[in-house]
């Protein structure tokens, strides 16, 4: 679970929500609850929040909106694309090629969950060509960043436009007031704190929906691209060191250049362990 995201979100409101709650006088701060009521209103929510997300709706297709909560499943998982099991993988995997041929991963391959990495299996195992392997995968890697540059890019496209229809009622507050003052009638200027209060108001709801909802999904799902295509990176790596025939050491030395160095250490300190109790199994 991210819970980093929940917990920025949560915070971020909670400070928004508890600051509404007070106000200054000549005694200091007084905390006021029924204040935040002053910050709700019909209009603003209809035309910052309904205008946004119905440009949103008209700019991107069917096929990508009707995904949005798969969008949100996949930003709040951080545990599906782990480096340090496709690593351990591709070693297990080197170890059974060396040991019995490229022939013998086929079991193996038909045993991932992994769509990608059965697909890169299966092309060493099919005898292809070093080069056509290599290129298969890193167009698929393109394609994938591609469309998950798309998704995360709807995202950005509501954050941009919030902000403009904030301001867009803004101005729609400040015509209906001037159009009201009427000064010298009695009761003309009746309608001019209503009509500035939604002039303001829409301007934070733009802020809001920008920087508080919009942007950290993007900024997520961004993210969750780059931990995939990093995992994907090392599964190409791994699969092509696989056909070559490269030392099963040799390959978890080179694949673990793709992590951090915590992560490095971790993971060398693991293949040792590994291979003394291979070593002791086969005495």
């Amino acid at each position: 679970m991210n819970i980093t995201y929940i917990i920025g979100t949560v915070v971020a409101m909670g400070i928004m929500i508890a600051g509404m709650m007070f106000s200054s006088d000549a005694s200091g701060f007084v905390f006021e609850p029924g204040q935040v009521m002053n910050f709700l209103d019909p209009a603003s929510v209809l035309i910052t929040i309904g205008c946004t997300f119905a440009v949103v709706v008209a700019s991107f297709p069917p096929k990508m909106l009707k995904n949005l909560p798969r969008h949100f499943r996949i930003m709040l998982n951080t545990k599906k694309y782990d480096p340090m099991y496709y690593i351990d993988q591709l070693v297990e995997l080197a170890q059974v090629a060396r040991k019995n041929g490229l022939l013998a991963l086929e079991e193996k391959a038909n045993a991932q969950d992994d769509p990608f990495f059965k697909q890169a299996i299966m092309l060493i195992v099919d005898a292809n060509d070093a080069d056509k392997v290599r290129g298969i995968l890193n167009n698929d890697i393109e394609c994938m960043s591609a469309r998950h540059d798309g998704v995360a890019g709807m995202y950005e496209r509501g954050s941009s436009v919030a902000p403009a229809f904030g301001m867009v009622g803004t101005l729609v507050g400040l015509i209906n007031m001037l159009k009201n003052m009427n000064l010298s009638g009695d009761g003309g200027s009746s309608s001019i704190g209503s009509d500035m209060g939604t002039a303001l108001i829409t301007t934070l709801y733009g802020c809001v929906l920008a920087h508080m909802i919009f942007n950290p999904i993007a900024s997520n799902l961004r993210t969750r691209d780059e931990e995939e295509v990093l995992c994907k990176m090392i599964i190409v790596e791994g699969i092509m060191s696989i056909q070559s025939g490269e030392n099963p050491k040799s390959l978890r030395e080179k694949l673990l250049t793709f992590v951090d160095q915590n992560k490095r250490e971790e993971g060398g300190a693991k293949g040792e362990k590994k291979s003394r109790g291979k070593k002791k199994n086969e005495e």
